[in-house]
Parts: structure tokens; sequence; C-alpha cells
């Protein structure tokens, strides 16, 4: 047995790759193997002989086939894609930016401006009316506009869709305003609204019980996240509210002031602009509908209205309201009226009428009595335009109040066949006596005396009763007032040319007829009837009212005899006026009865029942003038229900401004004659 071992026998195993082959890895990828001497098997190379006892070459191990590569599109295109596009958007926002910054920043800023800030008015308070002694008349008090910002309203801001019904259905109880018409307001078409005025002028007690709801909704707002507060958007700004401490009392001549603010009628209407003042404004910034204190505000301060002092003396025009007041309501008459004027300067000291309205409460006034029928009315005045004719003849000597006039039971002139308001026999009269028993007839006669022609005459009547302010405005300037009909003298029919002089054929205003007697008693000179003594301004200054324009319409001569022949009718017993007397006093008067044109039918219906005249008449210092529209119970002459309502103003009005009697003795001019 040979000393050498026997070969082992080879296990076969994994092949190895041959000196220098390339292999590669389990991704695919090359790998590099060890490396061989250069001589390699198959370039006749030998592996040395005595190593491992095997066969002197050894095949190879096969190649395992090679895996083919998956090769990726290069990203770069894509990349310059998304690059170009984030390029353009960034673009975009940079052009954008500075078009925000720089190219439109003044109109952004503008808007935002606008947006941020809230500029609210300040309403100014309206000066008040006193009467001649101080006593207020028209006041303004505490209130407020209740107002809203629509956009607090919207689902955005509050998270609800009917948030302005849930807001109506609160407040419509509270300012007594129709559900409806608040939802309109509270969601305007304008959606960029961010003002509107719910209420004007509410009370204290009204915002009060706004502000505690809202207060309430807000609590429960913080602890229930369900509700919603709804009134977030409700706020109020200070104004005024009017009021009128009388009542009713010279409503006719105050007016009053509309929902707006605005003068709707009266002296609140006609001096609407000094009483309003002006207006201011405060600007401030505002987020969620409050005020932002850092931010500022700027204000400019209201400037008070001026407060305004009339004529009128309140204790007469109460005396004479309630007088008219209480025979309309005996007569069972349409309405009435009353003035009291200062003879020597114009002023009116009262002017009342029945009925009248409460200027605190329209709500319950009759239409019908708004306004100011004193100088609204107009109406056929009657006997009481008598004075005229025979101020007319007398300035023109035509006669004297002596002179004597035969008047007849009939007469007959033009188409017409003319009677007076008694059936008598033929009356022996002196012109004195014509005027106090107010005889048709004998101023027909005497007012022919004027000229031989009735064309002259129509003309001498129409100058006078022009001079008087007949067919005139009066010169108050009063809103809605009539100048009254009076045709010129070449159109006047046949009968008007016969009727004009005692009173029907024209019309008048109850102003217009009281200023013909205070004419009369201020020795023949016209004054301008005023209402306004001046105004005081928020300075404390007082300006007075312009000085009333005079006119001279007859002589101090004409006048005294028309005054004496005045007296006549209220002391003679056979004067029509006898119930006006005033123990003590000397009292000029003439009475009134006249067919009444109804103004809804256009005919005659009814009497228009007047009284007219002043005190002391032989030093005269009040006119007072009274007319009851249609009276339907009771007697209807002049003298009979105008007369005593004439005293019991008259009395007053002479105790209150203390004017005494003169003590004189009564002309007591004959009234009739014996042929």
């Amino acid at each position: 047995m040979s000393d050498r071992e026997p070969p082992r026998r080879r296990v076969p195993g994994p092949a190895k790759p041959s000196p220098g082959a390339r292999v590669r890895s389990g991704n695919g990828k090359p790998h590099q193997g060890p490396h061989w001497h250069p001589q390699r098997p198959g370039n006749g190379a030998r592996r040395p002989s005595g190593q491992g006892g095997g066969p002197g070459r050894r095949p190879s191990a096969p190649r395992p086939p090679a895996r083919r590569t998956l090769r990726l599109g290069s990203p770069r295109p894509r990349l310059r894609m998304v690059s170009l596009g984030l390029t353009l958007v960034l673009l975009a926002f940079v052009v954008r930016l500075l078009q925000v910054q720089a190219v439109d920043a003044s109109a952004y800023a503008a808007k935002a401006e606008q947006n941020r800030y809230v500029v609210h008015t300040i309403t100014a308070e309206r000066g008040g009316i006193t009467d001649r002694t101080g006593v207020a008349l028209a006041i303004s008090e505490d209130a407020y506009d209740i107002t809203a910002d629509p956009t607090m309203f919207t689902h955005r801001m509050l998270g609800v869709d009917d948030g302005p019904e849930q807001a109506a259905a609160l407040l419509a109880p509270i300012l007594g305003q129709d559900q409806g018409a608040l939802v309109r307001k509270l969601r305007p078409e304008n959606k960029d609204a961010r003002y509107v005025r719910l209420a004007a002028r509410q009370t204290p007690q009204v915002w009060k019980q706004i502000k505690d709801l809202k207060a309430a909704l807000a609590k429960k707002a913080q602890t229930d996240k369900a509700t919603a507060n709804v009134l977030a958007g409700v706020f109020s700004d200070p104004s005024s509210q009017r009021v009128y401490p009388g009542g009713d009392l010279a409503a006719g001549i105050l007016g009053w002031v509309n929902a707006d603010g605005k003068g709707a009628g009266g002296v609140e209407q006609q001096l609407d602009k000094e009483l309003s003042g002006k207006n201011g404004e405060i600007r401030y910034a505002q987020s969620g509908g409050r005020e932002v204190p850092t931010v500022g505000s700027t204000e400019k301060p209201a400037v008070p209205g001026a407060d305004v002092e009339l004529t009128v003396d309140r204790d007469i025009q109460w005396a004479a309201q309630n007088a008219i007041s209480d025979q309309v309501r005996k007569s069972k008459a349409d309405r009435g009226y009353v003035i009291v004027q200062d003879t020597r300067t114009g002023e009116i000291l009262a002017m009342a009428n029945s009925p009248g309205f409460d200027p605190n409460d329209l709500s319950k006034a009759d239409p019908t009595a708004l306004g100011n029928a004193a100088l609204q009315d107009a109406y056929e005045p009657g006997s009481t335009a008598k004075v005229m004719s025979m101020a007319a003849v007398l300035e023109e000597n035509a006669a004297t109040p002596l002179t004597r006039v035969v008047v007849p039971n009939r007469l007959h002139r033009g188409d017409r066949l003319f009677q007076d308001d008694i059936d008598h026999g033929t009356w022996n009269l002196t012109l004195n006596g014509v005027l106090a028993k107010s005889s048709n007839i004998g101023t027909i006669l005497a007012t022919g005396q004027l000229s031989k022609k009735q064309s002259e005459v129509n003309k001498i009547l129409y100058s006078y009763l022009h001079r008087f302010g007949i067919g005139s405005y009066t010169g108050l300037d009063f809103p809605g007032e009539t100048r009254g009909i009076l045709a010129p003298a070449d159109r006047w029919s046949t009968s008007q040319q016969y009727t004009i002089p005692f009173g029907q054929g024209f019309s008048i205003n109850a102003m217009q007829a009281a200023s013909v007697y205070s004419t009369i008693a201020n020795g023949g000179v016209r004054v301008e009837p005023t209402l306004v003594r001046g105004t005081r301004g928020a300075d404390g200054r007082f300006t007075p009212a312009p000085r009333p324009e005079k006119t001279r319409v007859v002589s101090a001569k004409t006048a005294r005899a028309l005054a004496r022949m005045l007296e006549s009718v209220v002391d003679d017993e056979q004067g029509t006026g006898n119930k006006a007397r005033i123990p003590g006093y000397r009292v000029a008067g003439k009475t009134g009865t006249a067919n009444r044109v109804d103004p809804a039918t256009g005919k005659y219906r009814g009497y228009t029942s007047s009284f007219a005249g002043f005190a002391p008449a032989d030093k005269p210092r009040i006119t007072v003038y009274c007319a009851i529209q249609n009276a339907t119970k009771g007697n209807y002459f002049g003298g009979q229900i105008c007369g005593p309502i004439y005293k019991q103003v008259m009395e007053f009005a002479l105790k209150t401004l203390q004017i005494p009697p003169t003590g004189a003795k009564a002309a007591n001019l004959p009234v009739a004659y014996q042929p």
C-alpha cells in the first residue's frame, strides 16, 4: 500500500466565476470578480500539477443568462414644465401685488377706508317756539333714532338664514311698525348698505327696552351656541322729539313736525330752516359693528336751531280757543275761528280754530281739521264788509254819517229784486242807521252816490276793497293761506255790482276781515299783520322780525267817523250788535250773516255768521273777529252767536293787557230821522 493518501472526492458546489470574469449582482449591475494571472484557460496555459489531485483542466461553470435592463426617461423635461408653471403662478401673484400695492394703492386704500369707517349724522336740536311772554308752545325732548347695519344680519355674521325675520319679529311690537316693512329694511336690495333707519324719534324708554333685549340675547348666545344675537346689528343715534305742552292750543298756528323731523304745517313749516339748525356728523372706525376706540374719531358738531318768539299771547289764545270751541259745539256748526289783533302794531295775539287737533298725536286728528282754517278758508263775508263800502262813501265825500237814506221794502236793480234780512216798511234812516241796522238796500243806495255811472261805482268800490287788502295775501306768508277771490271791476256780473257792497260776490279769509277793522281802528292806516316777533339764535342774540309794511287806506277823519258809526251797531237799541256790549267800555263792531257756499258742492247751503269790532272805540287797542260756518242748531245770525264770543274774548284781552276804559261818553249818532 502506498504511503500516498487516496484522492479525495470533490463535492460539487456553486460554480465559481472564472478568473477575471464579470458577474452581475442581484440588481443586474456588473460586478468585478477576483483577478487571475494573465494566463487564462484556453490560451494554452496549464494548471500546475500536483494541486488538488484532480484532472489537469476543469471546465468553467455556465454563465447565467443576462437580465434585460429597464431604462427610465430623463426627468429633466418634466422638471422644466413644473418650473415654468410655478414661475407663471408666482409672476401672476407679483403682478397683482404690484397692482394693489403700487398702481391702484390709493383706490384700494379708499375702499378699505370706506368699509372701515362709519359716518353718522348728528341731528341738530330743533329750536323752540314760545309766545310773546316766553311761555313754551313747542319744545324738543331727548329721543333716539333706531338704526341698523344690514350686513350684520347675514348668515355669515349670525349663522342663521332668517336673521332679519327674527329681528323684525322682536322689534315690530316695540316700535309699533309692520314686521314685513322692518324685514325689507334689514335685507335691502343694496347688499353693501351699512346703515338704515328703522324708526325715528323714539322715546328713551323705547330704546331702553331694545337695549335690554339686545343684552339678554347677547348673554344667552355666550352660553347657548344655538342662539344667535339677532339684535347685535341694532343701534341708536341721539335725536330729539317734538312736544307741544299745550296739546291742541294754537295748533293751527304752530303746525307739526313729520317723521323726518321737517316742519309740515304752520310756523314749523314756514320757519323750518331757522328752527332746524344745521346737522353735524361723526366719523369713526368700526369693527363688527362696534367702534374701535384706539383709532379715534372726527366730529363736526351740530348747530342748534333758533328759537322763535311769536306775537301770540298764550292766555288770550286759550280764551279765544275755548270760546269758539264751545259755540261751535253748541251750534253744531262745521267750524269757526277767532282772531285777536293789536290794532296799532298789527301783531296777532290769538288765532283760534275749531275743531282743532293735537300735534302730539296726529293719528287721532280729523284730516279736515289739520291746518289753519282762519287763513285757509275762503268765504263770503256778508255784512261785516259793509264798513268798506261806507268808508268809500265817506272818503269820496258822497255822504256823511247823518245823510238821510230812505230805505224801501224792496229794491229792483239789474236782474234782481233785493230785500233786507227782515221784512219791513219804508225806513227813514241816516247813513249811520243804515250801518247800525245792517240794511242791504240802504247800502246799495249809499254806494250808488259814488257816481252816476254804475261802472264808475264799481271801479271806486274795487279800489277801496283792494286797499283794505281784499284779494291779496295778508303778508303773513303762512303755508296754505288763501288770498280770497275778488274779480276786477270790469268783470263784475250784473248781480255782483249790487251784492258786493253788502259783502256777497267775493270771498275773504278771517285774517283779512280782522285786518279791515284794525285798519279803521288805527286811524285809517293798514299795518300788515305779523305772527312772529323775532328769533333767538344759538348765541343767545335776539333778532327782531322785519317791521310790517304800513299803508294809508282812508283818512283819519273817515276812520273816526266810521268808529262812531260802528258804536251805534252795539250801543243803539236798534243796532244788531247789542250782545257785544262790554260794561264800562265803548265798543265798536259790526254783525254779519252771509249766504254760505258749501265747499263740497259749490252751491249755497247754510250761513256764515260773524262779528267784528274793536275796543275801546274812542282809543282802539284790540280788534276781535269771530266767524262760525254753517250753524245748524239754534240761531244763526252773527249778532246772536258771534256777538257773545266777541264780548267774552274782548273782555279777557282787555283785562289781560290791562287796558282801562277811557271814561268818555259814546257819540250816540242818530239812527233814524223823522221825515
